[in-house]
């Protein structure tokens, strides 16, 4: 009689298990939505250039002496010996030494082609120094150019006219590609029907000028003072601006 109890309660026990297996699980939960991305404003993109047109203060002049003979030490030594008279004239005419530059120096063999043997023989050798020179006064740049003529110089390499000092010509051009670049920016929203925000980024771009003049190389023999036109050089300057911008 003692054990009735105990199979009632396993009949009891049996009897709950299916009831708590058909219990329902729980619900998923929800799958969570991203949001959306923030809608950014558009930007403009515009590019202004900028130029100024003055007279130069100073020219830079490449210069220098060729000399030939049948060594090398030869051509060498007579080539020194002009120069040293060209350097010498520099300083007359009021060049500092400060604006004296060698360039290049150089020893070549001058070749002959013989036909019969067709093969090339040494004639000879061609020594040549270059110098750069920096001429801040133009008055006195024909006289110069006359001077180391008359004492060896040669060989005319280039000119190039510029300013000692080129920072308010292109702070000047600076001033008008920004006001070029805000200029198209007015003129590009205007006509896409967009509200032209605040600036966002301004990159300013290379300045250039002051190019060399066209002059060909070619050897100086003239016994009259160089003519020599500075004319005006042009100083330029660009920026890249980037506008907010947003629609009417």
């Amino acid at each position: 009689m003692r054990f009735r109890p105990i199979a009632a309660a396993v009949m009891l026990s049996a009897t709950a298990l299916p009831a708590l297996a058909q219990t329902p699980p729980p619900p998923p939960a929800p799958t969570p939505v991203p949001a959306s991305a923030p809608v950014r404003d558009a930007t403009l993109t515009v590019v202004g250039t900028g130029e100024v047109r003055v007279a130069p203060d100073m020219a830079t002049i490449a210069i220098g002496v060729a000399r030939q003979a049948d060594t090398a030490a030869d051509a060498v030594r007579s080539m020194s010996a002009d120069m040293d008279a060209v350097l010498t004239a520099l300083a007359t005419a009021g060049i500092a030494t400060d604006d004296i530059q060698t360039s290049s120096l150089r020893v070549e063999p001058q070749m002959r082609y013989n036909e019969p043997t067709q093969s090339s023989n040494v004639t000879g050798y061609l020594a040549v120094t270059d110098v750069m020179v920096r001429v801040m006064d133009l008055t006195a740049l024909g006289q110069s150019l006359d001077a180391v003529v008359q004492d060896g110089a040669n060989q005319m390499n280039g000119i190039t006219f510029d300013l000692a000092d080129r920072k308010p010509a292109l702070d000047e051009a600076r001033r008008a590609a920004v006001a070029d670049a805000a200029g198209k920016a007015t003129l590009f929203a205007e006509a896409a029907g967009l509200s032209l925000g605040p600036v966002q980024s301004l990159t300013e771009g290379a300045a250039s000028g002051g190019m060399p003049q066209p002059m060909m190389r070619m050897a100086m023999d003239s016994a009259e003072a160089v003519p020599v036109a500075a004319g005006q050089i042009t100083i330029a300057a660009d920026v890249t601006m980037i506008y907010g911008t947003s629609a009417d």
